[in-house]
């Protein structure tokens, strides 16, 4: 069965500003790693579609569609952060749609998990903002889409970007039928994404932040993910797992200060492969946010697609289990016992 992939270079034609970090040389440095990827070969490139208005609504209010949509042919910014230019709108409704039939083949088996590698990235983009280098949320409209149309009652959006997507978290906020879960540095932009964070009305306990400080690495976030994220989703039952893919808390990266590496990365990817085979198989889904370390992104975009292929990172995760977990576990699970039988 073939990993579903969305690659095309029209996600280069969004370009932020000469110097901007969110670059187009992102995706170019990883388009020549591909090339002598021997994995490519099972690979199944999906046909690129822009979303529609109405499956853009789900998530956005109209007024910050149409503003975005007003920046077509223009270079122009949304915010001091957040710099657009001639086609970045296109690429931003080709990153939205692509993700959206990309999750649709992998829900009728078309594909056997897959992963998106657009540009604009998407957590940042409240429903009525654009902020943080994103223009719309792909990940929110991806899973409203599982939602609305395709009628799942339980999705987990799983978040390792090093930033908070206080985005996503604001769109699902009170909403049951999916799952928030956020590792990332703390403090750091955008300021959100505290433990104490977790829902509000139906949704209340189905926003799970683990925010920690700079400095953490590929042992200490296996800890968060098989400690704290395995036990809550393995109650929460996911019927799809779709995962915000930013690479900014790499070592390497100029933006975060954390410590992770490409094999740690990879073996993230690969202990939510186990809980996708448990629950939802095949219906893992990663979509590219940050990572401004190019060479680094690359390394660690390959990485996890060679896990998506079948390698597993068995040792890393071992050794995890001899290191002392960082304390916002414990402190999480506190919480979270509250909403979930986690013993």
């Amino acid at each position: 069965m073939h990993i579903g992939l969305v690659h095309h270079p029209v996600f280069q034609e969004h370009d932020p500003g000469r110097f901007h970090v969110e670059v187009p040389g992102r995706l170019r440095v990883l388009d020549q790693a591909m090339r002598g990827w021997t994995g490519l070969r099972n690979c199944q490139r999906m046909p690129l579609r822009q979303a529609t208005e109405a499956e853009l609504r789900r998530v956005h209010h109209p007024a910050h569609i149409a503003r975005v949509a007003a920046t077509e042919g223009k270079h122009t910014a949304l915010d001091a952060d957040t710099g657009v230019s001639p086609r970045s709108f296109e690429a931003a409704l080709l990153a939205a749609g692509s993700l959206i039939d990309l999750c649709d083949r992998a829900m009728i088996g078309h594909f056997y998990n897959g992963m998106a590698l657009v540009r604009p990235p998407g957590h940042h983009a409240t429903p009525d903002r654009a902020m943080g280098f994103c223009l719309f949320n792909n990940v929110a409209v991806a899973a409203a889409h599982l939602i609305e149309a395709r009628g799942l009652e339980r999705v987990l959006i799983v978040d390792w970007d090093v930033h908070h997507g206080n985005g996503t978290e604001d769109t699902f906020y009170s909403e049951g039928r999916v799952m928030y879960f956020s590792t990332h540095q703390s403090p750091m932009y955008p300021g959100s994404g505290p433990v104490s964070a977790v829902g509000s009305g139906a949704g209340e306990g189905r926003t799970v932040n683990a925010p920690m400080s700079a400095g953490r690495g590929d042992l200490e976030y296996i800890r968060v993910f098989k400690d704290l994220l395995t036990p809550i989703a393995r109650c929460f039952k996911p019927q799809f797992i779709l995962v915000s893919a930013g690479f900014d808390a790499h070592h390497e990266d100029p933006l975060g200060g954390m410590r992770i590496t490409s094999s740690g990365f990879a073996a993230l990817t690969q202990i939510l492969m186990e809980l996708s085979s448990e629950f939802c198989p095949g219906r893992l889904v990663l979509t590219l946010e940050g990572g401004y370390a190019v060479s680094a992104l690359a390394r660690s975009v390959l990485a996890c697609l060679d896990v998506l292929a079948g390698r597993r990172e068995d040792e890393l995760i071992a050794q995890a289990a001899e290191v002392e977990p960082p304390r916002i576990i414990a402190r999480s699970r506190e919480i979270m016992g509250g909403y979930w039988s986690l013993d």
